[in-house]
């Protein structure tokens, strides 16, 4: 592994090539990372599609409504790779720590919390206008997912740490043996097998929390034995209200960013299962192969904040400006590719997730296709908005893209969706081109910010 310099350097004349190289070694095991994590959830809703269409759509509820949570806590952890890069930048270890710190603190605190809400998560569904049976098989899985909070929040932390630190090897190491261990534990608890009890729902819950609770461990322990100049344990229950403060102001703003995009495609769930279990399970897959690109776009996004959060901290602003036009032409690319993945291949790609003798499989495939071609075009919205936003973060604004992006996701976006689905009556198709309008609002919004106002450095501090 080689150990990050901590000495801030300075390479205003470096060439597009070696940006682009510089990223794609930092951003391509991030993108890896981000894929295998999402693996790990993956697992859970195609094993719970060959054991269920009720139980595949209550999942689908239910690991929205988690999410949701984990997001909107998790901007304390997110806040840890501006921070962290920052400070190496400006060669300041001691920030390090402290910043990893607190961001456990927070993250541990505001996870105990939050659990009540899971414990009445079925009523909430229910308010939600879900259908009460859906409602009450997710509320299981959510009672016991809600344990996870805590494990999965500090792996967030330690992962955006050893991100920032560039480490990335590591989290991506970590992250393909979890899935891997989540596969074998499904595979036990959801069907019974290896004697032990068919527990459907709840083994995919049980084998969730035992999956982080094991991260959260070997992160820690790597950790301690792979950056001990950091010393992250030292002091561990010793209060650094000033950084504190800082983790949390920088942590909200960006947990409601991201809690307004994950939320309103949460929103859109909740329309699609007014309309129906087949179709809200159409909508359930598509979105997972939706977030399949995305995660690679969020390996790029990640490195994004990590080079403008190291560039910020010299004053660079050239090395800022031509890093973030190369990130953002690979984003570019990244979709392009994808889009025309999942219009050549739809049927092909939506049958993984439905068993063979499901009932209702054709009617799935025949909605989902249809609903793959809106996720097709807004590939490059999607990937634009966040590579845009994430070069703020890693100038450590994060305030005004909070607003941004609330305004294009819940004030553009969902209101489109809302008309174009129920009123217009376009129904599950009408609610994707809403979505599309607001991640292509979202983008040319906080692009304009970037580009036009805080690339130039002069103006940030």
């Amino acid at each position: 592994m080689t150990q990050i310099d901590m000495t801030p350097d300075s390479h205003p004349e470096r060439s597009y090539a070696t940006h682009a190289r510089s990223i794609l070694i930092l951003g391509l095991p991030l993108a890896g990372s981000q894929l295998a994590q999402f693996a790990v959830h993956m697992t859970d809703v195609i094993m719970m599609g060959w054991y269920g269409l009720d139980e595949l759509a209550a999942l689908v509820l239910a690991a929205g409504y988690w999410f949701i949570t984990f997001i909107l806590l998790g901007g304390f952890a997110f806040a840890v790779m501006p921070l962290v890069a920052k400070a190496i930048g400006e060669n300041d270890t001691t920030l390090v720590r402290r910043a990893t710190r607190m961001a456990m603190w927070l993250s541990v605190i505001f996870a105990v919390l939050v659990y009540p809400i899971f414990l009445f998560s079925e009523s909430a569904l229910i308010a939600l206008g879900q259908q009460p049976h859906i409602a009450a098989l997710a509320q299981p899985y959510l009672i016991i997912t809600g344990i996870e909070m805590i494990p999965a929040l500090i792996v967030a932390v330690f992962r955006s740490y050893f991100s920032a630190l560039e480490r990335t090897r590591v989290v991506l190491m970590a992250v393909i043996a979890a899935v891997a261990v989540n596969f074998v534990l499904n595979y036990a608890f959801i069907f019974g097998n290896f004697g032990l009890p068919e527990m459907g729902m709840a083994g995919a819950a049980l084998a969730s929390v035992m999956v982080s609770t094991l991260m959260m461990i070997g992160l820690m322990v790597y950790a301690q034995i792979a950056t001990p100049e950091n010393d992250l344990f030292r002091n561990l229950f010793k209060p650094d209200w000033d950084v504190f403060a800082a983790v949390f102001k920088m942590g909200v703003p960006i947990g409601l960013t991201s809690l307004a995009e994950v939320s309103l495609f949460n929103v859109a769930a909740i329309m699609m299962g007014w309309i129906g279990t087949t179709t809200l399970a159409a909508h359930g897959v598509v979105l997972q192969l939706s977030a399949i690109a995305f995660m690679m776009q969020l390996g790029f996004a990640q490195a994004a904040t990590i080079r403008a959060g190291n560039a910020f901290g010299r004053k660079d602003e050239a090395d800022l400006r031509r890093g973030a036009l190369v990130v953002t032409l690979l984003s570019l690319g990244m979709a392009a590719i994808t889009c025309l993945v999942y219009l050549a291949f739809p049927e092909q790609l939506i049958g993984v997730f439905i068993a063979p003798d499901e009932p209702a499989r054709l009617e799935v495939l025949q909605i989902g296709a249809t609903l793959l071609i809106f996720s097709a075009l807004f590939q490059f919205s999607d990937g634009g908005q966040v590579i845009a936003l994430s070069l703020l973060r890693g100038l450590q604004d994060t305030a005004i893209p909070m607003w941004l992006a609330s305004l294009s996701y819940w004030g553009i976006g969902l209101p489109i969706a809302y008309v174009l689905g129920f009123v217009v009556d376009w129904g599950a198709s009408g609610v994707w081109i809403g979505l599309l309008v607001g991640l292509s609002a979202a983008w040319v919004l906080m692009g304009w910010r970037f580009w036009l106002i805080k690339s130039r450095l002069t103006t940030v501090d």
